[in-house]
């Protein structure tokens, strides 16, 4: 599980520090929508731009928040980031014999749930939601203000860029090795067949397929392979509860999120993420069952 994940921290650390050095506080408050809406839509969509699993994303969302994002156009893009990047979706429409179908649920689903989850969590918290209160620097990019504007040369930059990568690194890796322990124990002495007798009717057959992705704690570019396998025992909803909720979710994202956020904000989030999922894979159910 570390050695699956550690190529995927490796990249978001550093597009973490490449964001934290070359991109101006301006940048993002000139190309962020003022409207509430549309800048979850628009968090919601840059993900498709960024090649990163779960397992990188939460210092690349600290980065942008950091930089003036706001908190809901972040979230948005933390949860869709690992699920809609190409790299995802062409692996899910591999795993499911070349179907495109399943690769327009996950997405759409995925999509539908960020957008309510960060909405809603955008009236909850009006403060960032850091532990470690670096966050504040937001304030003033919301404001336009840029607190260094001196050059610096390239080779200094990319210098910087190493730096943070690897402050990042060691920052969420302790967290990625411990939450990979702890799936590891219950893959272990949780039998997954006892999972799978839980799933007798829609309702409890996704939460227990969200359960199951919360515990294996799978990357997203290889949980559809995994999904796909269910495909005789699970119905299309729970399938993609699973392929939704995992990648937002799971042991080893949790404790990076709780080495980030606060923990009630973590909570909420997790709980906000479970809801939705659980109704959408419903719907899903109903309207591809």
């Amino acid at each position: 599980m570390v050695m699956e994940a550690i190529p995927f921290v490796l990249v978001g650390v550093l597009i973490s520090g490449l964001i934290q050095t070359f991109v101006k506080d301006q940048w993002i408050a000139r190309i962020m929508p003022r409207n509430r809406y549309l800048a979850t839509v628009f968090g919601c969509g840059i993900g498709i731009f960024f090649p990163s699993c779960e397992c990188g994303i939460v210092p690349i969302t600290k980065r942008l928040i950091n930089k003036g994002m706001p908190l809901h156009a972040g979230i948005a893009f933390m949860l869709t980031g690992p699920i809609i990047n190409p790299i995802v979706l062409f692996s899910t429409y591999i795993a499911f014999g070349n179907d495109w179908e399943m690769v327009g649920i996950r997405a759409g689903l995925a999509t539908a749930v960020a957008f309510s989850v960060s909405i809603i969590l955008s009236f909850i918290f009006k403060d960032l939601p850091f532990r470690v209160k670096d966050g504040q620097a937001a304030a003033a990019a919301e404001h336009g203000a840029e607190p260094f504007a001196v050059r610096v040369p390239a080779g200094k930059r990319l210098y910087e860029v190493i730096l943070h990568a690897i402050d990042e690194f060691f920052s969420v890796g302790k967290y990625l090795v411990l939450g990979a322990l702890i799936a590891a124990c219950m893959q272990t002495f949780v039998p997954t067949s006892y999972l799978l007798h839980l799933g007798s009717n829609p309702v409890t057959s996704s939460l227990v397929m969200i359960a199951l992705a919360f515990i294996i704690s799978l990357c997203s570019e290889a949980d559809a392979f995994i999904a796909a396998s269910f495909r005789s025992t699970f119905t299309v909803g729970s399938l993609s509860a699973f392929l939704v909720f995992g990648p937002m979710i799971d042991i080893k994202n949790t404790l990076m999120l709780l080495g980030t956020y606060r923990s009630k904000f973590v909570f909420v989030l997790i709980g906000l993420v479970t809801v939705f999922t659980l109704i959408g894979s419903l719907i899903v159910g109903r309207l591809f069952g």
